[in-house]
């Protein structure tokens, strides 16, 4: 993984990858709200969160290609779509785990990675630089995640439907924990040698 700076071409909010971006935040609590009704005495909701979370994922694809596309990446975007990843990431473990669909050790091991990042965000911060812009490989660990868990979240079923779910589900969640960390230990090896570089030439 190669930290990368991409140049911010434009100061603009409102842009139409901003917007989605946003939209997707948004879309989180109302997940979160819709997965964890039936635990509340509510109706089960998964069918409608199951469009929620297919709905973000198509948005992420489209904020990030459109934004390149029409020359709109912005400061503001590069801290948008990362932060709309992370949080659905957030609340799609909470949900599962509640309802005890994913094992507590797989949600340990991803917000684990989370903390890793963050302090090498924080590392970054403190000798002056930004984060990096999100990846390739980030990128790919996000999308076999945001595949397993509404696919985990229909295998809380039963039927042929629910155990091919479960099937497919489990491969892109082991899939995806293991990019996720791969990028994380990458990403910890890069601004290592960022770090390094700078103090030389200090």
């Amino acid at each position: 993984m190669e930290v990368q700076e991409t140049r911010v071409q434009t100061d603009r909010v409102l842009t139409i990858p901003n917007i989605l971006s946003m939209a997707r935040l948004v879309g989180v609590p109302v997940f979160l709200w819709l997965i964890l009704w039936p635990e509340f005495g509510g109706p089960n909701c998964d069918l409608w969160a199951l469009l929620v979370i297919v709905a973000s994922g198509v948005s992420d694809y489209l904020d990030g290609k459109l934004a390149r596309r029409w020359n709109q990446i912005s400061s503001l975007g590069r801290i948008l779509d990362p932060a709309a990843d992370r949080l659905y990431i957030l609340s799609t473990l909470v949900g599962l785990t509640w309802r005890e669909i994913l094992p507590l050790w797989l949600t340990i091991a991803l917000l684990a990675r989370e903390l890793l990042l963050l302090v090498m965000v924080w590392v970054l911060d403190r000798h002056g630089f930004a984060p990096p812009q999100v990846n390739f490989l980030g990128k790919a660990a996000t999308f076999n995640l945001m595949y397993a868990f509404p696919l985990l979240l229909l295998s809380d079923g039963s039927g042929w439907l629910a155990s091919l779910a479960a099937i497919f589900g489990w491969a892109f969640a082991g899939w995806g924990t293991a990019l996720y960390w791969w990028a994380g230990i990458l990403y910890v090896v890069q601004v290592r040698r960022l770090i390094s570089a700078d103090a030389e030439t200090d």
